[in-house]
């Protein structure tokens, strides 16, 4: 993953303007461990989808029919707690790429920490409250996937005069994931709407090939915030690239997590 990101980065002129006479000692978290909690988050997702796939193709009947063995086999193969524990696992991944997104989408926002980027990322802050309430946004958004990603499977409560006195809860372990999901595309939209902006404010320098590539297919759909505007178009204009993963094909980002993986 890190290797990944730093050829996604390659030939950028704005990150070789930082290898002398820059007074940041490091990077804050969010940026620097960026591939350690994506990383880390996308082990889990492939993990938990294993298990999906798995069960999607379990039996899951009681009883069970043995007909070569001529047994009639009653147990608890419909208990979905395999289910529920994967819905869980996506639940904290997903909370977690948004939880670091959203960090440097602040980062980006606040001109104590962006490093001579304007306030808010507009060229008349003051005037103009620019990112702003896009960044309010996503701490919501955030804030509310936070409180969804806990676990549903240990939230179980007896039915039946007690005798399906333990259940899985992944229905509602599952269905929390689409919003969950729809969530976190919003917050990397904004994220990819600051990412593009704070990079014009540093021309003459130039990023490098392949994210000049993504900021042309974004650009294409969000214009330059110059002044203040009604921002809801802008902010759904940018979570379509990210759902849709037209950002990530600029770049055929899979190609490059599985050619740098090491």
């Amino acid at each position: 993953m890190a290797r990944a990101q730093r050829a996604l980065m390659g030939g950028s002129q704005i990150r070789e303007s930082h290898r002398d006479g820059d007074t940041r000692v490091q990077d804050p978290y969010c940026i620097r461990c960026q591939p350690q909690v994506t990383g880390a988050a996308m082990d889990l997702l492939y993990f938990a989808g294993r298990t999906l796939e798995i069960e999607a193709n379990a039996v899951t009947d009681n009883p069970l029919v043995l007909v070569d063995d001529g047994l009639i086999v009653s147990g608890g193969n419909f208990h979905a707690e395999p289910v529920g524990f994967a819905a869980d696992q996506i639940a904290v991944a997903v909370s977690e790429i948004g939880a670091i997104a959203q960090r440097r989408v602040a980062l980006m926002v606040d001109p104590t920490l962006s490093f001579d980027l304007p306030p808010f990322l507009t060229p008349n802050p003051g005037l103009n409250s620019g990112l702003m309430i896009a960044e309010v946004t996503t701490a919501a958004l955030m804030s509310e996937n936070k409180h969804l990603a806990n676990p549903c499977t240990t939230d179980s409560t007896p039915t039946s005069a007690n005798q399906e006195d333990h259940v899985s809860m992944a229905a509602h372990a599952a269905r929390r994931l689409l919003r969950m999901n729809t969530n976190l595309n919003v917050i990397l939209g904004v994220e990819a709407m600051c990412g593009t902006q704070g990079i014009e404010f540093r021309a003459p320098l130039q990023t490098s090939t392949a994210l000049q590539a993504v900021m042309a297919v974004l650009r294409a759909k969000v214009p330059t915030m110059a002044e203040d505007r009604y921002m809801a178009p802008s902010i759904k204009a940018a979570t379509a690239l990210v759902e849709t993963g037209a950002l990530a094909a600029v770049v055929d980002l899979p190609a490059f997590v599985k050619g740098h993986a090491e």
